[in-house]
């Protein structure tokens, strides 16, 4: 089937709604924290932070999130840091810095109440077309279709849609099998079954079709396309790129440093100074702390982004002069054994607390 045509029998429809109402109630996830006192704030923060991230990852961090902030203006009064400091570890924290900006616009805009209008909500930042649908229908039971990354894939292989989803004709084409697939009520029963169908048996690899409600009439299964559908994106070599990160650290085991600009990777948190030459940090350690002293390389810290890999060699160098931060809000120095709440990226969390540990710090200042 081609992406061309839009047309979609509402037997088949109504087929796939009640089907995948029927295996979640007997078969899918009832008891995710974000499922108890289901509110559409709580399901707001649970669909943030579930994007590109397992459910098994974002359980613990949703419960100390929501722990700490348990409603809008309790997010929204938080300082960046402590919404970044709880973000730690979850990765592309510009979910986090739109979570804390739409939560002050939801304060501003509608007098600290999550909006029940879907244009109301798919404005907030952060916020798309399918993630306003989802938030609504599983705490409001509003029709609304939705199209994330794993009910894009339920619906190109049973309807066995080929072409790039990315491609305006192909989304269109998925965003009407979306609507007509989804009924007029049980919203919320079906939103989550179907999502959850993507996430547990009609995963990207090794897909579960024997165990699918679904198999039955599916496509991509009848005719043994399961796993060339949705049509894959050509793969492209994985970059490499290497920084240096200077580790200034003073006697008493504070490290410098400074906070990451807005736009980019790690974007508001954090972080060491990083550079693309050992001489441009030798550079900045004389001109912000005043200091001389060569720095020492430690083994190398890596990390993979979603298109990229990132090689960092730490520059460890001592820091003798009691430097105070020029600008606390760009600079400070951190203790990693006393930890203030403040966001880190997690390798570079990481690294501080082995550079805190006491074995470490006889090495380096014995």
């Amino acid at each position: 089937m081609s992406g061309g045509s839009t047309a979609v029998p509402a037997a088949g429809g109504a087929r796939v709604a009640a089907a995948l109402i029927e295996w979640h109630v007997r078969s899918g996830r009832h008891d995710l924290p974000w499922q108890r006192n289901r509110t559409p704030y709580r399901v707001w923060v649970s669909e943030i932070m579930l994007q590109q991230t397992q459910v098994a990852t974002v359980i613990p961090y949703f419960e100390r999130f929501t722990g700490r902030f348990p409603e809008v203006r309790a997010l929204a009064d938080a300082p960046l840091d402590e919404v970044l400091h709880l973000w730690s570890g979850l990765g592309y924290y510009a979910r986090a810095r739109n979570l804390h900006r739409a939560a002050a616009r939801i304060c501003a805009e509608h007098d600290g109440r999550f909006p029940e209008h879907f244009d109301a909500v798919a404005a907030l930042p952060g916020i798309g077309r399918s993630t306003a649908g989802a938030i609504l229908a599983l705490s409001l039971n509003q029709r609304h279709p939705i199209l994330d990354g794993n009910v894009r894939r339920v619906l190109a292989r049973y309807f066995a849609v080929d072409g790039d989803p990315a491609d305006p004709a192909i989304a269109r084409r998925l965003w009407a099998l979306s609507d007509a697939c989804t009924p007029d009520r049980h919203l919320d029963v079906y939103t989550q079954a179907v999502m959850d169908l993507g996430a547990t048996l009609c995963t990207r690899r090794n897909p579960a079709c024997a165990r699918c409600p679904l198999t039955e009439t599916c496509l991509a299964r009848r005719t043994d396309r399961q796993h060339q559908l949705p049509t894959p994106k050509q793969r492209q070599e994985r970059p490499l790129r290497q920084v240096f990160m200077l580790a200034a650290r003073r006697a008493d085991g504070a490290v410098w440093l400074e906070r990451r600009p807005e736009r980019g990777i790690w974007g508001g948190l954090w972080c060491l100074p990083q550079f693309d030459r050992p001489a441009d940090a030798a550079d900045y350690l004389e001109r912000m702390l005043g200091e001389r002293a060569p720095a020492r390389p430690l083994a190398a810290i890596e990390h993979a982004f979603t298109h990229f890999d990132l090689v960092i060699t730490p520059l460890l160098a001592h820091c003798a002069s009691p430097v105070g931060a020029p600008d606390p809000a760009q600079h400070a120095w951190y203790q990693a054994v006393a930890p203030d709440a403040r966001g880190l990226p997690a390798p570079i969390q990481r690294f501080l607390q082995r550079l805190g540990s006491a074995r470490i710090q006889s090495q380096l200042f014995d």
